[in-house]
């Protein structure tokens, strides 16, 4: 909210040296942010002058410019040539002119310079040029403003010029402050500044007539049981005269305040909506039919709003109609055919109160913010209408020539504020400050509440312009927003003893640590996919499954939460490569949701959010939502080594994927089986299922080439994904740390020819059971089919380390175990040793 200072100063006493800063720094006090400070970026010496003279002068380009002689006073040269462009000002004109010195926006600078064969000593300026508004047809002319200066004045002053605005962020629940008397108010509860309301005006005063002209609200479908229109008010202003110039001090005020001059009728409803905070909407008289209704849409009804777009209205809209059909868009924006023009000779004065919550949807379905819609839908003073219908129709009156007619109408609507009871040591419990009785009590009689003392402490009512305070919390931070927020005291609350991260939280850390330490990048992903995705890669067949699908989208692209999350991977990997980043490592953990077949999700009512669910809501709540395990991923493209001098690069394969597999394995504290196994989303014979306890926890292969290709992906990319949860919910005992021994391992080696479908892992499993406990590890070095092994046979070499706690083994007992897990492995598989 941009507020001018020397409005502000009008209805709350600003001290005369107080800088804009400084004001800024009063309203933070009180709970605002400050935002900026806004001028028009001018120096002088810019004056007023008479345009003496002037000699019309043909240029060979087409252009006659004017070649004028303009009084600017002694003080400041007297008579000055200057060269004019514009042909809208007469001798005898009054004008601004910008001297050699002056500096106007852009920052254009004035100074005497030689064009038109004529040395121009100086400026006569536009209202565009001097940051006034948009129009840069002519020059201002301030004989058309009603203003006859003396010759020499300085023009920044009597334009305005010299004003500031301060700029304060409003958050959306104090929308009174959405307006100099809001903002008024607030300096005076900073600073205890006097404050004198702009809207205290009895209602008699006002005289407003409850008849003459026909106002009616026709509500069929309220939202939440509340009527669309509570108050409605219309005044009625004759023999205005649109094309009556906006005083400068006006104009100065809403360019400062963010809107431009629009034409005095216009400017009028605007100037009083800053004021006030009332959104003010004015018809032309003449051009309507009958009386005012405020109704719902008809579904597919339309209307041609201000703006010169025609809109198809949903059956929830709020619209402002009379006999002819919709006129307006209530409390976003009038209509095409009932606006204010320089015909306009009769006005109707309409100010209202609208429904918060239709009005908010109006503005969002239509993508039509207004100044109006963002006032309405943080709720205005219900008080206000009468009061600012008035302001408006004094102001046509005073500024644009018209006579205030004793015809109108009026929908009262009766505005009933709870009272809010607040117990006496609510306030100090909360903030953690002894306030005394009367800090509380003053405090809120300072926000225009007003406080019953009662046994148990205050009943409070709030004042009409707070529909924020709605209870003893907000009471509370009232009381401790008004007494000074620097008084909080600044305690850190001191953790209860006993708690700290769960098994599964540091599972879950050690696992992304022991990743990012083998050279993976973390890349979180948003969780939103396709069907396709999904189906692809969030099952083995790649047969469709059941998904989530989000009921409002950020992406309509992509409406459906993710099964896997190698998709995310994709979209990151894809990313990267297209901006030259190809050698690759990524993972990410997170949260993927696997609805379960034939089961409907989220139909459970959220609880009110001031009350604990008990158990049984909270098992209701849990149940309505799918399950969502927490998975982890690894992607590996590109060169797992890069080239270097005397070596060359090294491409990822199947392997570096798997050691990856190793290091999540090795950091949740489980042992992980390797199997080969078939995946949609896999090349076949690259595919690992992985396995602890012989349940599957994930699996592990590399992309399919047409996969690869849809997600425009060039060479191998390698891909695992695990159930963490699982593997952190397998992990036996945790990470348990082993003795190491300090006698000499002893090594050998043997290579069995099996059956060529027994795999590796069953076969190691083998060897590693009948080796026993001397056994410490155990790895396949070579997988070898061809001449000297028999058709259908494959010659698998393992390279065997053994070691004892007490003594150092002498070979024999190394053979000895090897040849024990050679008997086993020819028990089960026909295993034999190759020659």
């Amino acid at each position: 909210m941009r507020v001018p200072l020397s409005w502000l100063r009008e209805y709350v006493d600003v001290p005369a040296d107080a800088a804009p800063e400084d004001i800024l720094a009063a309203l933070v006090s009180v709970g605002f942010e400050e935002e900026d400070v806004h001028g028009f970026d001018l120096t002088g010496p810019i004056v007023v002058g008479r345009v003496v003279s002037f000699e019309p002068e043909p240029q060979s380009n087409g252009k006659t410019i004017r070649w004028c002689q303009v009084d600017v006073g002694e003080a400041n040269g007297g008579v000055r040539g200057i060269v004019c462009g514009a042909g809208n000002f007469f001798e005898g004109d009054k004008v601004v002119v910008t001297l050699p010195g002056a500096v106007l926006p852009g920052p254009f600078p004035i100074a005497a310079r030689k064009t038109y064969g004529h040395v121009s000593d100086g400026m006569i300026a536009s209202a565009k040029e001097l940051g006034l508004g948009d129009e840069h047809s002519g020059i201002l002319r301030l004989t058309e403003l009603g203003l006859d200066p003396e010759v020499g004045t300085d023009a920044i002053a009597l334009l305005g010029l010299d004003d500031a605005a301060i700029d304060v962020n409003v958050t959306p629940d104090r929308g009174y402050a959405l307006s100099v008397r809001g903002i008024a108010r607030e300096y005076s509860h900073a600073t205890g500044a006097a404050f004198r309301d702009p809207a205290l005006r009895e209602f008699e005063e006002l005289e407003h007539p409850a008849s003459g002209f026909e106002v009616a609200v026709d509500d069929q479908a309220p939202i939440r049981g509340r009527v669309g229109a509570t108050e409605f008010a219309v005044r009625v202003v004759s023999g205005v005269d649109p094309t009556r110039p906006t005083p400068p001090w006006m104009v100065a005020r809403l360019t400062l305040a963010g809107i431009r001059s629009l034409g005095i009728l216009i400017d009028i409803t605007n100037y009083v909506m800053l004021e006030l905070g009332n959104p003010i909407h004015g018809y032309d008289l003449d051009t309507l039919t009958g009386g005012i209704t405020v109704r719902r849409a008809t579904p597919g009804e339309k209307l041609t709003t201000l703006d010169g777009k025609e809109r198809t209205l949903d059956g929830e809209d709020l619209l402002i109609t009379d006999e002819s059909g919709p006129i307006g868009l209530a409390g976003v924006m009038g209509g095409g055919t009932t606006e204010m023009t320089d015909a306009t000779r009769n006005v109707l004065i309409e100010a209202a109160i609208f429904d918060t919550v239709t009005i908010a949807r109006t503005a969002r379905r239509h993508k039509l913010p207004s100044e109006a819609s963002r006032r309405f839908e943080r709720g205005v003073d219900p008080l206000l209408p009468f009061v600012a219908a008035r302001r408006v129709a004094d102001l046509m009156v005073e500024l644009a020539g018209g006579t205030l007619e004793p015809v109108g109408g009026a929908l009262f609507g009766e505005v009933f504020l709870e009272a809010i009871d607040l117990p006496r040591d609510f306030v100090a419990g909360l903030i953690g400050i002894d306030y005394t009785d009367d800090e509380v009590s003053s405090a809120l009689e300072t926000i225009g509440a007003e406080v019953t003392d009662t046994d148990a402490g205050w009943e409070v009512i709030p004042p009409s312009w707070r529909p924020d305070l709605t209870d003893k919390w907000t009471l509370a931070e009232e009381v401790a927003r008004i007494h000074g927020l620097d008084r909080v005291p600044s305690v850190l609350p001191t953790a209860p003893s006993g708690r700290g991260l769960t098994e599964e939280q540091k599972g879950r850390r050690r696992v992304a640590n022991a990743l990012a330490a083998a050279g993976f990048v973390e890349t979180p992903s948003f969780p939103f996919t396709t069907s396709e995705r999904n189906d692809l890669h969030g099952s083995a067949s790649g047969e469709p499954l059941p998904s989530v699908k989000i009921a409002n989208p950020l992406d309509g692209q992509a409406p459906y939460l993710r099964r896997s999350l190698v998709p995310g991977l994709l979209q990151v990997a894809h990313r990267n490569v297209s901006r030259g980043l190809t050698d690759l490592a990524l993972f990410e953990v997170g949260a993927v949701f696997l609805p379960e077949a034939g089961v409907v999700y989220g139909t459970e009512s959220v609880p009110p959010l001031a009350v604990r669910p008990d158990e049984s809501t909270l098992a209701a709540l849990h149940a309505s939502i799918p399950p969502q395990p927490r998975h982890v991923a690894v992607l590996v493209a590109g060169n797992i080594s890069p080239k270097t001098p005397g070596r060359p690069a090294v491409a990822a394969d199947l392997s570096d994927v798997l050691s990856a597999v190793q290091v999540v394995a090795t950091a949740a504290g489980v042992e992980l089986d390797v199997a080969q196994t078939r995946r949609a989303a896999l090349h076949p014979g690259r595919a690992a299922a992985l396995t602890v306890g012989g349940v599957e926890v994930g699996y592990a292969g590399e992309l399919h080439p047409e996969v690869s290709a849809a997600a425009d992906l060039a060479g191998r990319v390698l891909v695992a994904e695990l159930d963490l949860d699982a593997l952190l919910t397998g992990a036996a005992d945790r990470v348990v740390v082993a003795s190491l021994s300090g006698y000499p391992a002893a090594t050998q080696d043997v290579s069995l020819v099996v059956p060529a479908d027994v795999t590796a892992g069953a076969l190691a499993a083998a060897l590693s059971e009948g080796a026993g406990e001397l056994l410490e590890s155990l790895r396949l070095v070579d997988d070898y089919r061809g001449a000297g092994v028999a058709e259908g046979a494959k010659s698998l070499t393992f390279a065997l380390r053994f070691r004892a706690d007490d003594r150092t083994l002498t070979a024999a007992e190394a053979t000895e175990a090897k040849l024990a897990g050679v008997a086993v492995a020819t028990e089960r598989f026909g295993a034999s040793i190759r020659d």
